[in-house]
């Protein structure tokens, strides 16, 4: 059944009731997670609302991107707390969206992350990034680590476990939510369409295109998430059907931009048309913006730097953007459809 208040947002106006309550403190806290289907540990954070203060300290700050606050390890607050899966996009990292998780942990969320291999900051491969069932693999070996710890584990509400992501990240959340993609249909759409950015990224590393791995394909779904949240999602325009038709999650999908609509994150008609055809979806666009305006705010420096490479958009928004607005938009529409 289709969510009526999603559906009513106006992508200008959106806004939220003043919260009654005082955001809470969000904390911030690194972990490892041992996957068996690694060859090494994983790196993982967890962002969560804070009970105590410790030290205050400056998550994913660097030349190019502002760092987001948060109290270091700080003592949990009482009390049971829904939580997020975390994927970063490919070339991304868990702590570029600290924006967004710091955010959701001042509502009273928890938000688990990881790097994965092969498709993260300076380890990022073509090759690597198309085992998506890894991907979704690491998800859910964070979330056995978390649940299993003596402390952390049970102030998560266990009814309420979403699965979000950014890019390719939001490939890996419909993964998790049981959305399968096929290799033979992605193949097609980049023979059709080779100037995407997606098929170009993967047309440059050491794999064919006619045949993918099959943990390209594969069932990663993990029945603990309860709904899942696609921003600007990779690969919709192979969804498989059976998987489609088998979905029973909420699905949210956020596109960035109107006129700046990657054509790849498309979920509209006019797209992979993957919103319409899950039996529970909602589809809400951001506008103005674009598909990188999701990524953490860039410092001065950085932004100079990257203007002076003339095919990198990383920092360069279009025109009379405010990330910052933007970033706040997306996150009452994600509070909002988690029910925060």
């Amino acid at each position: 059944m289709k969510r009526l208040l999603l559906s009513c947002l106006s992508v200008l106006t959106f806004a939220l009731p003043a919260l009654s309550a005082e955001p809470l403190l969000p904390a911030y806290e690194r972990l490892t997670v041992e996957s068996s289907a690694r060859a090494a540990p994983l790196a993982a954070t967890l962002w969560y609302p804070a009970k105590t203060r410790s030290y205050r300290g400056i998550v994913g700050g660097n030349a190019v991107f502002e760092g987001t606050s948060g109290q270091m390890g700080a003592r949990i607050a009482d009390g049971t707390f829904p939580l997020f899966l975390f994927s970063h996009g490919s070339g991304g990292n868990m702590d570029n969206s600290a924006w967004l998780m710091a955010a959701l942990a001042e509502r009273g969320a928890m938000v688990l992350a990881v790097n994965h291999p092969g498709s993260t900051t300076g380890d990022s491969s073509p090759r690597a990034s198309a085992f998506l069932d890894r991907r979704a693999g690491d998800l859910s070996a964070a979330l056995d680590m978390l649940l299993d710890d003596p402390v952390l584990g049970p102030h998560v509400d266990r009814s309420t476990i979403t699965a979000i992501g950014f890019s390719l990240g939001g490939g890996t959340a419909l993964n998790l939510a049981g959305l399968r993609f096929d290799g033979a249909d992605f193949a097609d759409y980049c023979l059709a369409d080779p100037e995407q950015l997606d098929c170009i990224f993967l047309s440059k590393g050491n794999l064919n295109l006619d045949r993918l791995p099959e943990g390209f394909s594969a069932d990663a779904s993990d029945d603990r998430v309860s709904r899942a949240i696609a921003i600007d999602p990779g690969f919709t325009y192979a969804a498989t059907q059976d998987s489609i038709d088998a979905a029973e999650l909420p699905v949210l999908v956020i596109n960035l931009g109107k006129e700046n609509l990657m054509r790849a994150a498309d979920v509209s008609e006019a797209g992979s048309n993957l919103v319409a055809r899950l039996p529970d979806a909602e589809r809400v666009v951001v506008a103005p913006a674009h598909h990188f305006t999701f990524l953490a705010e860039c410092t001065p420096v950085g932004a100079a730097l990257l203007a002076e490479e003339q095919d990198d958009p990383v920092c360069d928004d279009p025109e009379g953007v405010e990330r910052a607005d933007v970033h706040a938009r997306i996150v009452d529409i994600v509070a909002a459809f988690a029910g925060l």
